[in-house]
């Protein structure tokens, strides 16, 4: 819980970006905070002010103090560490404190996740997002059919069987989660579903024929379900809406 000397919090908030998940974080730890906001340039990338923050100039980026904190897995350690340890399960299984391979499962798949949402699973969301920007781009019409080529390569021969492996992985680890889920890590909400929400989200939203299906990933649809019905996401939902005038992931 934040004391009293708690140095001022400032979430430098990109719209359509990453940052919504730093902004339920905040929310579910009940931290004050203040929210600076950017918008997109045209070509739809960060604006150079926030260089100014941070040398890479992305989002987000968290200032505590005079610490600014970039690397969306490193905020989410970081307020989980002082503000949010609910978030974290348990580190030592019973008896095994300090021992190697002593770790509780549900804290190695809480580490594991934290690792896994930037470090697989949003590079491939990534991916996809280039693919379908390739495939709609402004080009001539003489050209459409090489970028068309060009996307559709890519998507049949690494994104769908790779989206494929990842849909049935995260099917599989929500089936076999500690005390019977909801979550990853158990049947309690963690850092690391906060971390996962916003690729999983985009997946079962934005993803349309491409993405799963309900009636084969019954267990992911579900998981999504839980993590929309957190009080402190529906918050942060609430606080988008106001800062942008709806609620949109990318």
């Amino acid at each position: 819980m934040p004391s009293s000397d708690t140095p001022k919090i400032t979430l430098h908030w990109l719209e359509r970006s990453r940052a919504q998940r730093i902004l339920w974080l905040l929310e579910e730890t009940n931290v004050p905070y203040e929210i600076k906001t950017y918008k997109r340039a045209p070509n739809q990338v960060a604006p150079p002010e926030l260089k100014a923050v941070h040398p890479l100039g992305k989002s987000p980026v968290l200032t505590i103090g005079d610490m600014n904190l970039a690397e969306s897995a490193l905020i989410v350690e970081y307020l989980c560490e002082h503000f949010g340890p609910h978030l974290i399960p348990t580190k030592w299984k019973p008896g095994c404190e300090g021992k190697v391979a002593g770790e509780s499962e549900a804290y190695m798949r809480h580490r594991y996740f934290m690792h896994y949402a930037e470090g697989s699973l949003f590079p491939l969301i990534f991916t996809w997002i280039l693919a379908n920007g390739i495939r709609n781009a402004p080009v001539p019409f003489f050209i459409r059919p090489i970028t068309s080529r060009v996307s559709g390569y890519i998507s049949t021969e690494y994104l769908d069987p790779n989206f494929a492996t990842t849909f049935a992985f995260l099917e599989d680890q929500l089936a076999s989660a500690p005390d019977g889920g909801p979550y990853l890590c158990g049947n309690a909400i963690t850092g690391a579903d906060i971390l996962m929400s916003f690729p999983v989200m985009v997946i079962l939203s934005e993803m349309g024929e491409r993405g799963p299906k309900k009636q084969t990933f019954p267990k992911l649809f579900a998981y999504v379900d839980a993590l929309k019905t957190s009080e402190s996401f529906k918050r942060a939902v609430d606080k988008i809406v106001a800062l942008e005038g709806e609620y949109v992931l990318i």
